[in-house]
């Protein structure tokens, strides 16, 4: 919906005169394991409000698919091939994407493990092999990445940093210790840098998610399954894509510049805590 044109002063003394609410043109966003799900409808959806968006994820046919349909939709975009929990790789990444696109003013932290390859296990029957790639994953994926853009952001003097979570890492999770545990690492290391960063006009933040299911979910595979699961809900439904990604726009705009170092559910009401 477009909003009246207004005039608006941050605190580092810009303005910008006669944007709509959420407008991010002229912004890059740099939004990881985009090929699909949650990640897609995010840069999607940062693409529909001007921002030109590097589509991360480690197989190159999903990113170009993206890249391919952001462009179609009239946006701006590129593609962004590497594995985020390897270092060398995620520098090279930000490299290539701040030579296309240029600085990199939003991170999305979204690349994770889906959930159909998640086994649920107790923690005594695991063993330290099983703890890898959650702690690679949540933990190092996000460490690298912000890393990487971080600093541009100080300079540039506004950023957006956004870690998409789980409901787990609040809440705890029987049978998922290790992933609780890694998501909630994420939840720690964005309250402390958004105190570190603050003053230099750029915020962090985090998105718990409720239950959304992946693409090809069918409702009707096992009907009693869902019923007990949806009471847990009191939105009686499942979250989407969709919802998820109008939560990081908000975070990413300028709207949200008092908003840092929070954790923000999405989750239909799963957990109120």
């Amino acid at each position: 919906m477009q909003q009246q044109a207004w005039v608006r002063h941050s605190t580092h003394g810009r303005r910008r005169i006669g944007v709509s609410m959420f407008d991010m043109a002229g912004r890059v966003a740099l939004v990881t394991g985009a090929g699909q799900g949650v990640g897609a409808a995010i840069a999607a959806a940062l693409a529909a409000r001007g921002a030109a968006v590097a589509v991360n994820d480690v197989f190159t046919d999903r990113a170009a698919s993206m890249v391919a349909a952001v462009e179609a939709a009239g946006g701006r975009a590129c593609t962004a091939v590497a594995d985020v929990t390897d270092e060398a790789a995620v520098r090279a990444m930000v490299a290539d994407v701040e030579r296309i696109l240029g600085p990199v003013g939003i991170l999305v932290n979204n690349a994770g493990i889906p959930a159909d390859g998640i086994a649920l296990q107790r923690f005594t029957e695991t063993v330290p092999a099983d703890w890898d790639r959650f702690i690679r994953l949540n933990i190092h994926g996000v460490l690298h990445c912000t890393h990487a853009v971080l600093p541009g952001m100080v300079v540039g003097g506004w950023g957006r940093v956004l870690t998409i979570t789980s409901d787990s890492a609040r809440t705890g999770e029987a049978n998922l210790a290790v992933y609780a545990a890694s998501k909630a690492a994420g939840i720690g290391f964005i309250r402390s840098i958004a105190k570190e960063v603050g003053r230099s006009g750029v915020t962090c933040n985090c998105i718990a998610l409720g239950t959304v299911p992946p693409a090809g979910f069918d409702p009707g595979a096992d009907p009693d399954r869902l019923a007990r699961q949806l009471r847990l809900y009191p939105t009686r439904r499942l979250g989407t894509p969709a919802d998820v990604a109008a939560a990081v726009v908000w975070l990413a705009s300028d709207e949200a510049g008092w908003v840092t170092g929070q954790t923000i559910a999405v989750n239909g009401g799963f957990s109120t805590s």
